[in-house]
This record gives structure tokens, sequence and C-alpha cells, in this order.
């Protein structure tokens, strides 16, 4: 079947339609390609297809500086040059705030601001993970590929911090040698490393149970100089594995890396964000759009390790900070103490079951990718915050849940500002203010 792809949507394909009119989902092409392609699943609203051969590449189409981008599934979009990827992250706020949020065009313009971004297009991860496999006997680590099946062993990740480039190859060599001669029980190895405080950070994921502690110790300091080697214990069903403990097989117990004016420290199991640059683009968007001031009191709500909560903390009076995840209580609690703080109110558990009682002059949200509660967009609303600023991993909850505020009526839409903070994919950040209507 021949097909021209139209534009690249949220998520790894092109989007094309047939001369009926039928939406096709294609694979392996970028917008504006005439392509060959071959159906795989026929849908009754849509088909799925990949790409045969190109017949017609595209003005857009570029050469991956990945090798593996075909078929590893970290860089979805390396094909797509730079300019089209942030132009059509741009296009896919918009059109989700249509589809989903069902905001008309006049305050799509009026809302949705020029993406943002930062200058590394490669390069610019701070962490990268690798999966193992076993083949023909033999244990070996890799990236996951875009057949979720498949583990892609590569000897380095362009899309990883380019001062350790050549950490993938080396920790993959040396768990490989050791898995080798005997059953580690790896279940995946992290890797963190920073440019800014030249913090290198392995972390092994394993069950609980007897483990060569030393001997992993030894042959990856030997293979990568770490300043951190830990392992993370977890326990129960492989779909929802609960962390059981962390130890340090070797130096720090954590990684360090620098935001802004603030030094944090994480433990493996905590997030933070992969880009390290791209963070504090975020960041600068949430203070601009609340501007802090030092006799108000801010709610910082699924605060993880501390990203705003600290720099909200050298702004304001007071910050009360909510936080579910264990690990990530215990980094922002100490994170607190390191930066000599005594102004915070660090508060473990779910963000609606433990909603501040404080009054907030202004608030942040951070949520995971399911977006928020409805009953925590009715807390919010219910406090006296002037502006909130909405930081969002996934354009469709975001678009869901500004519907909501509008129709709850306190708060309307000022702006929503989309980060690159992963080119070569379709992921996108956006930090969208609100203030009270």
């Amino acid at each position: 079947m021949r097909l021209t792809i139209d534009c690249m949507t949220y998520g790894p394909d092109g989007l094309a339609r047939t001369d009926e009119g039928k939406a096709v989902f294609v694979s392996g092409g970028v917008a504006g390609d005439v392509v060959e392609a071959e159906i795989v699943a026929n849908g009754a609203s849509y088909d799925r297809a990949r790409v045969v051969e190109v017949l017609e590449p595209s003005p857009s189409r570029t050469a991956s500086a990945c090798p593996f981008s075909a078929i590893c599934g970290g860089c979805p979009w390396a094909a797509l040059t730079v300019e089209a990827q942030r132009a059509a992250k741009e296009d896919n706020l918009r059109s989700t705030l249509k589809r989903i949020g069902r905001f008309s065009d006049e305050d799509i313009a009026r809302i949705v601001q020029p993406l943002r971004h930062g200058k590394d297009t490669w390069g610019y991860r701070n962490k990268v993970e690798l999966a193992p496999t076993h083949a023909n006997g033999r244990f070996a680590l890799g990236m996951h590929g875009i057949d979720p099946e498949r583990i892609v062993k590569v000897d380095a990740c362009p899309l990883f911090d380019k001062r350790h480039a050549r950490a993938v190859k080396s920790v993959a060599g040396a768990l490989s040698y050791l898995g080798n001669s005997r059953d580690l029980g790896i279940e995946r190895v992290g890797i963190r490393a920073s440019r800014r405080t030249r913090s290198l950070e392995v972390a092994l994921w394993t069950p609980t149970g007897a483990f060569p502690r030393a001997q992993v110790a030894r042959v990856l300091q030997d293979a990568v100089k770490p300043t951190s080697v830990v392992r993370v214990m977890s326990k129960g069903d492989r779909r929802a594995r609960k962390v059981a403990g962390v130890e340090a097989l070797f130096g720090e117990g954590s990684w360090t890396e620098k935001l802004g004016e603030e030094q944090m420290r994480l433990s493996a199991p905590s997030f933070f964000q992969v880009n390290t640059a791209g963070a504090e683009i975020l960041l600068d968007l949430v203070l601009d759009a609340l501007q802090p001031r030092e006799d108000e009191v801010a709610i910082d709500l699924y605060s993880g390790a501390g990203t705003f909560t600290l720099p909200l903390a050298r702004r304001s009076a007071w910050v009360a900070a909510v936080e579910a995840y264990g690990p990530a209580v215990r980094d922002l609690r100490r994170n607190v103490e390191i930066a000599g703080l005594d102004n915070v109110d660090v508060i473990g558990g779910d963000a609606v079951r433990e909603f501040p009682d404080e009054d907030a002059d202004v608030l942040v949200v951070d949520p995971p990718r399911a977006g928020l509660d409805g009953q925590a967009i009715g807390l919010i609303a219910s406090t006296g915050a002037r502006d909130v600023a909405y930081v969002s991993c996934d354009p469709a909850t975001l678009a869901r849940d500004l519907r909501r505020f509008v129709d709850e009526g306190t708060f309307s839409i000022v702006s929503a500002t989309p980060v690159d903070l992963f080119p070569q994919t379709f992921h996108c950040e956006t930090v969208a203010h609100l203030t009270r209507a």
C-alpha cells in the first residue's frame, strides 16, 4: 500500500490515511515521507502498518546519529529533523487541547506558547537503563528494543551524557562477565551520570537474598570508576515490584546532581528528570508563573526529592511538600537538611489524603502520567491560591485536567508552554499556568 505520512502522532508512529480516508498509524516513517507500507493490524476505525520501503523521503527526514535507532526503543524520532520534532510536539499539544480539552482554536492560540528547549539534542540524558537477556546460555545486558520482547546489545547510547559514553559498554561487559559464572538475579541496571558534579552511580535491581556484594563492587570499580554502586532490592509480583531496601556496595550510596542553585542527593529508586538542563527550564517556568513572595505560603504536590520544593523554600515563608513514594520522601528530607532550610513541612502520603492544612498562596503540581485525581482538583480549588503551576508529562491528561479546572470555575488558563526535555522521542513536558478567575 502506498501512503503519504501526514504528521507525527504522540507516539513513535506517523499518521497517514488510505484513499478511503481511514487512519493508518505507520511505524518506520516520518512526516512527509511517501512510503510503501504493509498493514500489520486492522481495526474498526484505524489500521497499523510498517514501512517496507521509503519511496520519496520527506524533506524533514535526516540520518540518525544512533546506529540502533531503527531497532532500539530509545530514540523513535531520530530520523526526523530536530526542527520538525519540535514543530510536531507543539502541534500535538494544540491538537490534544482541542480534542480532549475541548478548547477553542482562539483559546489554544492564546494559551499555547512557543516550545522551549535546551541546546543538546543528543547526549542530554543523565540516566540510562539496561535490561538482562539470556541467549544460548549466555547472560548479557542491553537496551529495550522497539519489539518489547527484544533486548538490543549496544556499545554506547548517543542520548547518554557524552563524558560517560563508554560506561554503558563497560558496565554491561563487567556484569556479563560475572553473570556468566553465577546467577546475579539482575532485573535491571541503572547508570546515572552528572557532568556538573562528576557523580557516576551504578544501581543494580535484584530480588532480596544472597548476593556477591564485594565481588560485584570490585569488578564495577575496575570497569567504570564509579562514585557509587548500590543494590536496590525488590520484592513482590514482577508487574508491581516494591522496593524492599537499598544497600551501598561502594562509595557514597547515592547520586548527586546540581539543579539551578541547589545540590541534590538522590537514591537510586527516586525519580529525577533525565535531562538536567531541561529540568531547569521547567523550574524557571514554574517560578515565573508563581512569582512567590517571601511572606507567602506554597504547596508542592507530588514533590519528589525536591526539584521545586527547595527553590520555593528559598523564596517563600513556608512550603508544604507532599510525596507518596517512600524513597523520594527520605531524599527530600535529606535535601532539605543539606540545603539548611527550616521552612519546609515534608508530608509523606497520598496527595489527596494528605492534602496540607495550610491555605496556600501559590501551588505547584507535578503528577505522574495519569494526571490529577478529580478530588485533587477540588482540593486545589478550595485553597486561596492565586496561581497554580501544573507540570505535565502527558498532554492527554493535562488537557483533561485543564478542562476540569475551567469547568470548576475557580481558575482560568494563562498559558501552556511545551518543553522539549526528550529530543529524538515523542515525549514532551508542559508547564501550564493557571490563575484565579
